[in-house]
């Protein structure tokens, strides 16, 4: 065990496209985005094992000496929901306990006492994490959290390796490491949400950009970071009554939806393709440098050709999101506040689409290249006017992490009740 604490993040995620069509067996594309959710696990010698997520305001503490008479067998017999009803007597919920903190509690104690159960003893311990990421939003903040609490406790058990050990102020795992915290993080992520596909935590994990069809999860290699604006509309839905009334549809109108469904298989994997040329070609401001620097450097960086690439890939990714926003309004999914979002960030001559359920929720703005601050900030602050939530951010975000004390903004640091000094 470790004798210092750690301190970890992981992304939130979003679906750039194949939103319902992944559900009828098509292609999704989910990245990683740089909403992060950060996580300080620190040992002491109180005897408790303590629980501090200031985002829902949760904090728990529970007696080791208690838990460690417990009988675990449990966590490895029946099935999630047997597993979870035990957790809720260990848990001892107040009875204002709302679903949401259940939740991320029964989580936390499933992973502490899974993987902690192998030492000794249940180990002292004190764990806060913060996030960027709204909660219930369908960015994947359950998912972050479960891969934080599980990189931590993995690492502070040495089940997997510390890859600060060498010095990095900030490093991830190896690919082995990553499957193992992958795999527990899934099982937090059942306890939260019962039946989940395993995208957002894999994309929380990996980072970058993942492939997803009918249960198959496939990296997408070196995808290139991309500037977004995230827009929250604040409308809550139902993802379960959205898929519902999706399937419904298809039922009534199959000759209608199925070629739908068809035509948003083709956009994720024409946005497959994009990403890749565009991944491949070398960085926009790399190849303006050199052709201010010399008019006829082409050689082995063919500049032409590589600009033809990015921005052909700039314009044909805001028409591909246009055309796939569409077909989502045809399916249902969508509601008159994305129609805002989307009419808004238009009038700045730019493309939305809703991600993720639809129905409200959450929505992505592409950021073409070379566009200045204030017209980013203009689209912002009309976005704010209409009483959403905006942030600006990127995807293709690195996955878990893990970070020194000095690599993190003190804000950070203090959200999650870090000793500054």
């Amino acid at each position: 065990m470790l004798s210092e604490g750690l301190l970890v993040s992981a992304p939130g995620k979003v679906i750039l496209h194949g939103e319902h069509a992944v559900v009828h067996g098509k292609v999704a594309l989910a990245v990683a985005l740089n909403l992060r959710t950060f996580l300080r696990l620190q040992p002491h010698s109180n005897g408790k094992v303590g629980l501090n997520l200031p985002n829902i305001g949760i904090k728990r503490a529970w007696d080791v000496a208690r838990l460690q008479l417990l009988d675990t067998s449990f966590l490895e017999q029946g099935d999630i929901t047997e597993k979870v009803e035990k957790l809720k007597e260990v848990a001892g919920f107040p009875e204002d306990c709302a679903d949401q903190e259940r939740l991320a509690v029964l989580a936390f104690l499933y992973l502490y006492l899974s993987i902690c159960r192998k030492q000794s003893a249940l180990p002292s311990l004190d764990v806060a994490a913060w996030s960027e990421l709204p909660t219930g939003a369908g960015l994947g903040s359950s998912a972050a959290y479960s891969v934080c609490l599980a990189a931590a406790l993995l690492t502070w058990c040495e089940e997997i390796p510390n890859p600060l050990k060498g010095g990095a102020a900030a490093s991830r795992w190896t690919a082995e490491d990553l499957e193992v915290i992958n795999k527990w993080a899934f099982q937090g992520e059942r306890v939260i949400h019962g039946n989940p596909s395993g995208v957002d935590n894999a994309v929380s994990t990996w980072g970058g950009a993942l492939r997803y069809q009918q249960g198959k999860i496939s990296p997408l290699k070196r995808p290139p970071a991309l500037k977004i604006l995230l827009t929250n509309t604040k409308v809550p839905r139902s993802t379960k009554a959205l898929v519902l009334s999706v399937r419904n549809r298809l039922l009534k109108f199959p000759e209608i939806v199925a070629p739908l469904l068809t035509s948003m298989d083709a956009i994720s994997l024409e946005c497959e393709r994009v990403l890749g040329e565009m991944a491949a070609a070398p960085a926009r401001e790399h190849y303006l440098v050199l052709e201010i620097l010399d008019q006829n450097v082409t050689g082995a960086w063919n500049l032409p050709q590589q600009r033809d690439v990015w921005c052909s890939g700039s314009e044909r990714g805001p028409e591909l999101i246009d055309m796939n926003q569409h077909h989502l309004n045809a399916l249902g999914v969508g509601h008159t506040s994305l129609d805002q979002l989307c009419q808004v960030t238009m009038a700045h001559g730019l493309h939305s689409k809703l991600t993720g359920a639809g129905g409200g929720g959450c929505g992505i703005t592409l950021l073409r290249p070379g566009l200045e601050g204030p017209e980013v900030e203009a689209t912002k602050q009309a976005l704010t006017d209409c009483g959403f939530d905006c942030w600006e951010t990127s995807i293709g975000a690195p996955g878990i992490s893990i970070h020194t004390a000095a690599s993190l903004d003190a804000p950070i640091l203090q959200a999650l009740g870090w000793a500054l000094r």
